[in-house]
């Protein structure tokens, strides 16, 4: 009788003012808290970007961003450090994402749920917050030192650079993926199974466009640290000063983190150097805005057609 007059009037709630406007004055003060931390943090980066682009924008030229660098680095242009954060970034991607994607299908369409499997989220999740050196430590010892000492051999170069931020971003992505395959509806799923279609044929039919959009912003975050790590890159990838472009994959190369890394400790004289250090962070900023604004614009067109 209780569960039946519940259905038919709604929840006993007392007509109580008093705990109505308790109840309204909390969740007032709540979200006023939260409108006050998303503007503190709105004003935070509006100082940072502002700072960066009122100090840098003077230095930023045509020969600046096309010229190669001069005395050792300290002068001159960054047009070697754009080509090399390019491949550094879409080489790490086209490394990363294909894994990423493939491992997150596994552990949502495939594996048996069980203590095994919570393990392997656990350290995944783990090792998307170990802090980026250690990756490049791990990145010197396995990709850049000799075989005699057990290490691949490749030496600092693009190649080193991209396995060490592919293994550095891996699970983001496949964090992200498995929580857009995770969205997609059990009902589409059920629905392509019916019809006749094998799983594999569901998942890249019905599964993988749904939950596309999702693992584009894991790509979007990925891109996005994989374009500004300095540590990962300096023991692996980055040259202080290399002033010709790449010939191969197992050329070093110079990047715009690294090279505001080395303006800003390698100069006798910093202060002389700190135009360069904002007006190539500048570029490094725009540069990381553009691509993920790209990744945007595809995820955006990929939503329309699913709508």
């Amino acid at each position: 009788m209780v569960s039946t007059d519940i259905a038919m009037n709604g929840p006993n709630i007392p007509d109580n003012p008093g705990l109505l406007f308790r109840r309204k004055a909390t969740q007032e003060i709540w979200f006023t808290l939260f409108r006050i931390a998303v503007a503190i943090n709105a004003l935070a980066l509006f100082i940072i970007v502002g700072y960066m682009v009122y100090y840098g924008l003077p230095a930023i030229s045509w020969d600046f961003l096309t010229t190669q660098p001069t005395e050792g680095g300290l002068a001159g242009g960054i047009f070697p450090c754009i080509v090399g954060t390019f491949y550094l970034s879409l080489g790490s991607m086209a490394l990363a994402l294909p894994l990423g994607v493939a491992a997150a299908i596994y552990l949502h369409e495939y594996a048996t749920p069980g203590p095994f499997m919570r393990v392997v989220r656990l350290c995944i999740n783990n090792l998307a917050g170990v802090p980026s050196v250690v990756y490049g430590l791990f990145g010197m010892a396995f990709f850049v030192a000799g075989r005699d000492l057990g290490g691949l051999g490749m030496g600092v170069s693009i190649a080193s650079g991209c396995m060490t931020l592919a293994v550095l971003i891996l699970p983001v992505i496949i964090g992200t993926s498995e929580e857009a395959l995770r969205s997609v509806p059990d009902t589409y799923r059920e629905a392509s199974l019916g019809l006749g279609a094998t799983k594999w044929q569901t998942i890249f039919k019905v599964v993988m466009p749904s939950a596309m959009p999702g693992v584009l912003t894991g790509s979007i975050l990925s891109i996005s640290r994989a374009a500004g790590e300095t540590a990962a890159i300096m023991f692996t990838a980055a040259a202080s000063y290399n002033p010709t472009l790449p010939k191969s994959i197992f050329d070093e190369v110079m990047a715009l983190p690294y090279q505001i890394y080395s303006l800003s400790v390698s100069s006798t004289n910093p202060e002389a150097t700190l135009p360069l250090q904002y007006g190539t962070s500048l570029v490094l900023v725009a540069l990381v805005l553009g691509m993920n604004l790209i990744a945007i614009m595809l995820r955006s067109r990929l939503r329309k057609k699913l709508t």
